[in-house]
């Protein structure tokens, strides 16, 4: 069994090297990510990874998602795999997608192995903070809340936003000071669900817990807003990996819980392209869609017409046909 992530406790908020790694002389720069000719997806399923009562099977969880964050990185073990994509001075901010709570939310134990992952690779615990908008979305999915100076961090954006907007293309938002003033590499965990808006609500429209207006965004199927987010800078470039967490799935009635069109598809989805993770995972909800007798995202009129428009900016490939899935 897993251990607990953390206990609750109180104390700033910010983020703070720790004298070790403030000090540390930096090594060479993380490897690239997947060369855009031909990104690589991994999908890394277990049956049985989610029984049908109690927590998911700890010892298959940890096994797929290890088998591929390794492959993402060009390793043989997620350790090695987080040496190669982070240095032990990096302070860490793993971005999560909790505003469905339970059920729909990336699990705490995967968030837990990959912090602890970290930590094999040398980043203190203190450098990783576990992050979404609020508190209150953090706890109802499962999260113990931490503030304190020792330990992995988890807490919420509340309102510690930067005080001037900062403009990224069609907006303008402030965001969160410690992504802004802190945060040095990012890991970006969503789930697998459709949103009724964007069509999907995977990685990069996670982005959208990282600014304090994204009711703004919304208009038009949520593009070109969820592309230009993605690649604004304080975002794209701190940006190491993307999971997510397919445990279940849910292809219709999203961004909220919706049992009714919930699944379990048993796998993760990795890259280090997110536009490439994004496109193979709408496949993947177009899939179920058909198998339960609903129509493409494209016959409802919201096929993310976003993804596209990331292609053009740079950050990704978001052609099918030029994208490989490997199963590990």
């Amino acid at each position: 069994m897993l251990h607990s992530l953390v206990a609750a406790a109180v104390g700033s908020s910010r983020v703070v090297r720790t004298a070790a790694s403030a000090l540390e002389i930096p090594g060479p720069p993380p490897t690239p990510r997947s060369a855009p000719s031909r990104p690589v997806v991994l999908r890394a399923r277990r049956e049985g990874m989610l029984p049908a009562q109690g927590p998911p099977d700890a010892r298959k969880l940890a096994d797929a998602l290890g088998a591929a964050v390794a492959r993402a990185a060009g390793e043989e073990d997620p350790t090695a795999g987080f040496r190669r994509l982070f240095r032990r001075s990096d302070v860490v901010g793993i971005k999560l997608n909790c505003i469905a709570g339970k059920g729909l939310s990336p699990h705490p134990e995967v968030a837990e192995l990959l912090s602890g992952w970290l930590q094999a690779a040398g980043v203190p615990a203190r450098n990783i903070l576990l992050w979404d908008r609020t508190d209150r979305e953090l706890a109802a999915a499962g999260f113990a809340l931490r503030r304190g100076r020792d330990g992995v961090r988890v807490f919420g954006t509340e309102q510690d936003y930067d005080p001037k907007p900062r403009e990224w293309g069609p907006n303008a938002s402030s965001f969160p000071r410690f992504l802004s003033e802190d945060l040095t590499a990012l890991i970006n965990v969503g789930v697998l669900k459709d949103h009724d808006l964007a069509g999907v609500s995977l990685g990069m429209k996670n982005w959208y817990g990282a600014i304090h207006n994204p009711n703004k965004c919304h208009a038009d199927g949520c593009s070109p807003y969820v592309a230009h987010l993605a690649a604004y800078p304080l975002i794209h470039d701190k940006l190491r990996l993307t999971v997510i967490d397919g445990i279940t799935g849910q292809c219709h009635g999203g961004p909220g819980r919706s049992p009714r069109w919930a699944w379990p598809y048993q796998a993760f989805l990795v890259a280090t392209d997110p536009v490439a993770l994004e496109a193979v995972g709408a496949k993947v909800i177009d899939d179920r869609r058909k198998e339960v007798g609903l129509g493409t995202l494209a016959d409802e009129k919201r096929a993310p017409r976003w993804l596209p428009e990331a292609a053009k900016l740079g950050i990704g490939e978001a052609s099918l046909e030029r994208i490989r899935v490997e199963d590990v």
